[in-house]
């Protein structure tokens, strides 16, 4: 192997390992007062949200609000499931059978 792709391969481990390690360790030793707890509960539902309602909002570059828009209409039944279940596997199931309906009907 080429001494420059070693070179940045070691680099690039260090940059991602370093950020991911430092709050592990610095964190452990520290405890945590019960609102950041709490805080921290809601960054999995924002990140989720961030990436689910670009892709169910936007269709060829723009905001669909309509009834054509077939991800809009499949995610209210998903949406429906996860409130009920409380589980990630029932809502992707449900949102999935419903787009697959909803693209052939």
């Amino acid at each position: 192997m080429d001494k420059n792709f070693i070179i940045a391969l070691i680099g690039m481990f260090i940059v991602t390992y370093i950020p991911r390690m430092l709050p592990a360790v610095g964190l452990s030793r520290l405890k945590l007062p019960g609102w950041f707890i709490e805080f921290l509960e809601y960054i999995p539902v924002a990140v989720l949200a961030a990436l689910l309602f670009p892709s169910i909002l936007v269709q060829n570059g723009h905001v669909e609000l309509n009834l054509n828009n077939h991800y809009l209409i499949a995610s209210i039944p998903a949406f429906a499931a996860a409130i009920f279940k409380r589980s990630l596997f029932i809502p992707v199931i449900v949102g999935l059978a419903a787009y697959i309906i909803l693209s052939y009907v």
